[in-house]
């Protein structure tokens, strides 16, 4: 797992709109902790550290040491809501963790021994379906991927989450089904992808030529749309919490 990051916090004896306009405009994020069987609190953290662990990507899956006035707290980002427009952070849930926390969270498939795979030394293609699994497990052993081996497999397999190694004290969300993670596709022939480059001529043949009427008249409705965009994002933008 991960090294926890850190934030240190302010409480906030108030909250609602104007309370959260007048954080942001200080340059900070209003917060919330809740979960275990204690009462929620409102809080703000410094809004350039928040960006900045967001961006990392992995604020859902590694746990933060939150100080809170000196008030330690052990908590897992579990919502996150973005500006419309500029996808700054605008508001957090955190979620208290205790010894006995369980959650699911989705966990990144790595595969290995790519080369130990018979499908793919025939140039089979690895067609991943699922990127991430949501594994069910303790909050303070949230595990960094899942090893999914490829060591005998032929083209045309399927590759399940039995043939994955779950990390220890994780199961799968989904437990009805032995389900689908990847497949090993035969190449394309040299007949299919000429068949696919016709019918892709076909269709580039097809295509109105740029400048003509039809073609305009779709332009100045796509920028009267994006006009509108803009006006619905900066409504969307005065919204808080």
């Amino acid at each position: 797992m991960s090294k926890n990051y850190a934030f240190a916090a302010v409480a906030r004896e108030r909250a609602g709109k104007g309370v959260a306009r007048a954080l942001r405009r200080e340059g900070k994020v209003p917060a919330v902790v809740y979960g275990d069987g204690k009462e929620p609190i409102t809080i703000a953290v410094a809004g350039k550290e928040a960006n900045l662990e967001y961006n990392k990507g992995h604020m859902f899956t590694t746990l933060c040491d939150l100080d809170v006035a000196g008030d330690k707290h052990l908590v897992l980002a579990r919502d996150v809501q973005l500006h419309p427009v500029n996808d700054q952070v605008q508001h957090i849930d955190f979620l208290r963790i205790g010894p006995k926390t369980k959650i699911a969270v989705q966990i990144p498939v790595q595969f290995i021994n790519e080369l130990e795979s018979p499908g793919i030394h025939e140039k089979a293609v690895l067609n991943v379906v699922r990127h991430e699994v949501e594994l069910l497990c303790s909050a303070t052993s949230i595990p960094d991927l899942i090893e999914v081996d490829l060591t005998g497999k032929e083209t045309g397999e399927s590759v399940k989450i039995s043939d994955a190694k779950l990390p220890e004290g994780t199961k799968p969300v989904i437990t009805d089904r032995d389900f689908t993670i990847a497949t090993l596709v035969a190449p394309k022939t040299a007949e299919q992808m000429a068949a696919e480059d016709a019918a892709e001529a076909v269709d580039t043949a097809e295509m109105p030529a740029e400048g003509e009427d039809g073609a305009a008249v779709e332009g100045a409705e796509g920028e009267d749309k994006a006009e509108g965009g803009d006006d619905k994002a900066e409504g969307e933008a005065k919204k808080e919490e």
